[in-house]
């Protein structure tokens, strides 16, 4: 028997039944991570994607990862989305320990807490946006009329009241774009990741994109973004920068003046 098993069972609803194991100090952090490590094994040969990372992202920061091909990016994202489980070191959101959570643990903290985007859209070929937007609130146990109403209210937000109905093919890269957004959003999620959200979109639906996502940051949303665009990235308030699965350098910039 795993040792996951052992941990106290969320029921349903998605709401702890017990205290959640916690590691976090900071109490103003979204995200805490300390000694990071992620190993693969390819044909005999260990890939190092993530080396002995340390990182602490406060609520409502907004922060961007750069870094080359191969520099660690995706893979730092998906253990901070609870895509993928580190082979080394620890990482606390909201000050659960995310190494002691079940699997149905972490897929109702997933479902909870955080919003993804990708950057493929990653929408169901054959159903409405509106479905595309239901589908975290049915995973939460919402009712019908209910998830039908917060899928509307996000669509409408980013642009889409009047395309509820269309499926992906019916639709530009730009609105697909939104409709993977008003599902990452339909939650109120605390922290947002979004990895490459404008590589598949051309540069004005990249601003109108980029928009949307500073609009609820200003709101309070913590926001990471992973981007090879330097353009995207200066919109940040904070780069951190990953080579070879290593941070070389952290920098924080000044909020524009008023």
């Amino acid at each position: 028997m795993s040792q996951e098993t052992a941990a106290p069972v969320i029921p349903e609803t998605g709401q702890p039944a017990g205290p959640s194991p916690q590691i976090g100090n900071r109490r103003s952090a979204a995200i805490e991570i300390r000694n990071l490590t992620r190993t693969y094994h390819i044909g005999g040969a260990a890939l190092h994607a993530l080396k002995n990372v340390s990182l602490t992202i406060d609520r409502g920061e907004y922060v961007a990862v750069v870094g080359a091909s191969g520099s660690g990016k995706s893979t730092l994202l998906n253990i901070l989305g609870l895509l993928d489980r580190p082979t080394e070191g620890t990482y606390c959101i909201r000050k659960q320990d995310a190494g002691a959570l079940t699997d149905r643990q972490r897929t109702a903290l997933r479902n909870r807490e955080i919003g993804f985007v990708f950057q493929e859209f990653n929408l169901l070929a054959r159903a409405t946006a509106q479905r595309q937007a239901e589908l975290p609130l049915f995973y939460a146990g919402l009712s019908r009329k209910e998830s039908r109403r917060r899928a509307l209210d996000a669509l409408a937000q980013v642009g889409l009241a009047g395309r509820a109905g269309h499926r992906p093919e019916e639709l530009s890269g730009g609105q697909r774009q939104r409709v993977a957004i008003a599902r990452a959003l339909v939650n109120s999620p605390s922290l947002l990741l979004a990895d490459e959200p404008t590589g598949a979109i051309d540069t004005r639906t990249g601003e109108e994109v980029m928009a949307l996502f500073e609009q609820r940051h200003l709101a309070g949303l913590t926001l990471v973004i992973v981007t090879h665009d330097r353009e995207i990235a200066a919109r940040a308030r904070r780069i951190i920068t990953l080579r070879d699965g290593a941070v070389i350098s952290d920098e924080r910039r000044p909020a524009p003046a008023p």
